[in-house]
């Protein structure tokens, strides 16, 4: 497979472009910063230099062209203001939705956070956060022509991933360590009944590949 991930340089991002170019598939990142791209190349990964914040979604459809799936894992950060929560956390993940349908890409995978709600309140930044990570998951849900899976994880720890996980439309809270995240999104990347779910992610008793085969129903 040639997946593309948004976010290429994001530490979910690193972990999912080891895994799938240690199985051979072709891992494409996105990443705005060019001094980024020798780490993409050490995880085996391309990459692509592209400002999602100030690209056109032609442009973004010229990155997609050809890509079995895309994941949305790009994110302004804890550090970026009120701005950039509407800039990229939800204005990237909306254009390279578009650009998806333009380039004729189903897969589409986003890396949401749990509690994402476009009717969130507050005025705090991790309210605005939320507000716009559950604007862009509600856009892209509401695209006829995307194959869609909206993952929402808990807490996230860079602990050594256990490959053990509770996955499901509601898990409750719980801290969930990134490798485990990877490991989730490439399995749902290999099971296209998972499109359609929109599902919490922590850490939990269930192996990786059964829970995703469980929650979509093979």
């Amino acid at each position: 497979m040639r997946i593309v991930i948004a976010g290429g340089h994001g530490q979910i991002a690193l972990r999912l472009e080891r895994l799938l170019a240690a199985r051979g598939d072709e891992a494409v990142g996105v990443i705005r910063n060019p001094k980024q791209a020798d780490d993409l190349l050490e995880a085996g990964a391309e990459p692509v230099v592209l400002d999602l914040e100030s690209a056109s979604v032609d442009e973004a459809a010229e990155v997609l062209r050809g890509a079995d799936a895309v994941v949305f894992a790009a994110g302004a950060g804890p550090d970026s203001g009120t701005a950039r929560k509407e800039t990229v956390d939800r204005g990237a993940a909306v254009l390279f939705a578009d650009a998806a349908e333009r380039a004729g890409v189903r897969r589409y995978v986003v890396v949401s956070s749990m509690g994402a709600d476009a009717g969130h309140p507050g005025d705090e930044v991790f309210d605005i956060y939320l507000r716009a990570k559950g604007a862009a998951d509600d856009y892209v849900r509401s695209r006829p022509s995307l194959d869609w899976t909206i993952l929402r994880p808990g807490m996230l720890t860079n602990d050594a991933g256990t490959g053990q996980i509770l996955l499901a439309a509601s898990t409750g809270r719980g801290p969930v360590p990134r490798d485990d995240v990877a490991a989730s999104i490439l399995e749902i990347l290999d099971t296209p009944a998972s499109a359609g779910l929109t599902l919490e992610l922590i850490s939990g008793s269930v192996p990786v590949m059964v829970a995703v085969k469980d929650i979509a129903g093979n």
